[in-house]
């Protein structure tokens, strides 16, 4: 196997001399979310190239297209097959709904007929359904005959229901179970009959889960809760059991257990690991459980199935300084495909079929192999004893010298980072920087503990985590402590403006995308959003308050409150139609800074989301940050 790949990638890789443009790490990957047919035969991705956005479907075989669709105004962040002849794509857009006041991420999921070359919207609003919704990309379950998918969605404004939807050609949805507003999710098994469903009432905090029984539903978990404390995401290959994920009380780590759909018995864990958590279960279209990817630099799988498992032990052994992603796999697992990240890789997406690897295609053939930087594993002791795991991004150096440097915290905040190509740490480590990137307490992916001990850490432990990053760097000689700037996303952008806020000569700059700069207003604009009684503001108060009493708390963790203390200048980005983090929380703190005569710049992205999906902001995003730092570093 370890044979068969090094040849393809050398066959592959087209190396060059000339420097690597920071608009080349800032492409939207050229191929994308590669999906394989059931039995094998096809392959789909998005190809995103010259300003184009497409989907390709192509013959497995002989990789000859077998249709083309023009994506350019969908923004596809899912696709895959339900049939040989179908497939689904799931895409997400910012938009005005008739008749309500403001904009919304609103997602859509469109069947591409393969037969007749035609692509059709499965539900939209105000046809067959309420208008005032905007999750309508969800499928629980598909048919036997692979005419239709089973979706859930409001009927009424108070009636979250089950429908039968079309996949063949555009008709109204068909309600084939209505629901309450308590309703969260429904299950179906094989034959598209509705087996479970699960409901959480945010007023009274009553999460229950019922099987379906002929004359009715039948209750078989019910717990009063402000946060699930359970979450329900599958079911077993006999459809008796669903899969459930919970903290296993016995080792109070995050787990996986079964529970009967007879009478809710919790069976014992299926998987657990104790220095990781389950990112995703591995699933069918009916959600029927597999195995589990578990979190952490690089994904490690369990399957119930050993064949499996002795599989991708071989695949990890053939590769060791790579990480493989499993991204789709045909219905028998015997064609796999992987995206590939690791040493000289900035992203390929490999098949694997009877003992074979298969290089599909770079995702980004503009990044030549030697533009890939080493990303290394590092950790540190912090001030209290905590070992924080890291990754280092390092330069190319000619010298012993230490290197400036790039702080890059993640956002979430429990979230975690990977160790795989990133763009925006891959480019600064071309420009010469070590970036650095911490998981700090309170990240997911290192154990349940891991993160509960940063509840209620926003601008405090959290925060000393990345100071106690850089001083054990600096005392190794890794990096010139006098020479660091901060830069991060969402929460990632809160702790830069905290650094540069509560730290102010630890860094030289600061670099804040959709980042949150007041936490006491974000927390109002919550309740005002969702309801003081919704699950939400409860997960919020845990995981920033987290018992804090002090009526003061969350203005003491705002950075704007102390933009005084600020001397280093600050970029703020924002995007225009952010719907995670309001573009005032950039907005207003750059009116702080400019009354106060800080030196800052404000930089809004046109029709921008929160995550720099689009091609051209990211680009603009990029461009901005390589003037502004090697400006101030």
């Amino acid at each position: 196997m370890r044979l068969v790949l090094i040849l393809l990638f050398i066959a592959s890789f087209i190396s060059t001399a000339n420097p690597i443009s920071v608009d080349a790490y800032a492409q939207l990957p050229s191929k994308s979310l590669f999906a394989i047919s059931p039995k094998g035969g096809k392959l789909a991705y998005r190809l995103s190239e010259q300003g184009k956005d497409i989907l390709v479907v192509i013959d497995a075989k002989t990789k000859q297209p077998i249709t083309a669709v023009s994506i350019d105004e969908m923004n596809p962040n899912l696709i895959y097959f339900v049939s040989e002849e179908t497939v689904i794509l799931v895409a997400t857009k910012n938009v005005i709904l008739s008749g309500y006041m403001g904009r919304y991420d609103s997602s859509w999921a469109y069947a591409v007929n393969l037969d007749s070359k035609k692509t059709h919207l499965l539900m939209q609003q105000n046809y067959g359904i309420h208008m005032g919704q905007t999750q309508l990309g969800r499928i629980v379950g598909i048919s036997e005959d692979k005419k239709y998918a089973f979706m859930p969605a409001y009927y009424k404004e108070t009636e979250y229901s089950l429908f039968k939807v079309n996949l063949k050609k555009r008709r109204k949805p068909k309600v084939i179970s209505r629901g309450s507003n308590d309703t969260d999710d429904y299950f179906v098994n094989a034959k598209g009959d509705i087996i479970a469903r699960e409901r959480f009432h945010n007023k009274d905090n009553w999460h229950i889960v019922e099987a379906k029984l002929e004359d009715g539903w039948k209750e078989i978990y019910r717990k009063r809760t402000d946060i699930k404390t359970i979450g329900v995401l599958g079911l077993t290959p006999d459809y008796q059991s669903l899969v459930i994920s919970g903290i296993n009380s016995e080792t109070n780590q995050k787990a996986f257990f079964t529970m009967s759909l007879e009478n809710g018995a919790i069976g014992p864990a299926i998987f657990e690991n104790p220095n990781k958590s389950v990112e995703r279960l591995l699933t069918n279209v009916n959600r029927v459980v597999f195995g589990a990817q578990y979190s952490g630099f690089t994904p490690t799988y369990e399957f119930f199935d050993e064949k499996l498992n002795a599989r991708m032990r071989g695949i990890a052994q053939a590769m060791p300084n790579n990480s493989f992603r499993i991204q789709d796999y045909t219905d028998d697992w015997e064609q796999i495909i992987f995206y590939m990240e690791g040493e000289h890789s900035s992203g390929d997406y490999i098949k694997y079929h009877a003992g074979r690897l298969e290089l599909l295609s770079p995702s980004r053939p503009q990044i030549p192999p030697e533009a890939v930087y080493d990303v290394v594993e590092y950790s540190y002791e912090a001030r209290d004893g905590l070992i924080i795991p890291t990754l280092l991004t390092l330069p190319k150096k000619e010298s012993a010298e230490p290197a400036p440097a790039i702080m890059m915290p993640h956002g979430g905040p429990e979230s975690y980072d990977r160790k795989g190509f990133d763009y925006m740490a891959q480019y600064f480590a071309g420009q010469g920087y070590v970036v650095i990137q911490p998981q700090f307490r309170g990240s997911d992916g290192f154990g349940y503990d891991f993160i509960t001990k940063g509840r209620g850490e926003w601008g405090l432990k959290m925060q000393d985590d990345l100071t106690d990053a850089l001083l054990s760097l600096s005392k190794e000689g890794t990096i010139d402590k006098e020479r660091v700037c901060i830069v991060g996303g969402s929460y990632g952008g809160y702790a830069a403006l905290a650094g540069v806020t509560y730290t102010p000569d630890l860094y030289k700059c600061a670099v804040s995308i959709n980042g949150v700069s007041d936490v006491h207003k974000m927390m109002k604009d919550e309740k005002r959003d969702h309801g003081r009684d919704h699950w939400v503001i409860a997960y919020w108060n845990k995981v920033i308050n987290n018992g804090h009493l002090a009526a003061d708390h969350l203005k003491n963790i705002s950075p704007i409150n102390y933009v005084s203390d600020i001397t280093a200048p600050v970029l703020l980005i924002h995007g225009e139609h952010d719907e995670v983090v309001s573009v005032y929380q950039s907005i207003n703190i750059y009116d702080e800074l400019k009354s106060q005569n800080k030196s800052v710049k404000y930089v809004e992205l046109e029709d921008g989301d929160h995550y720099l999906s689009k091609a051209k902001n990211r680009l603009k995003a990029m461009r901005e940050m390589k003037e502004f730092i090697n400006k101030h570093i």
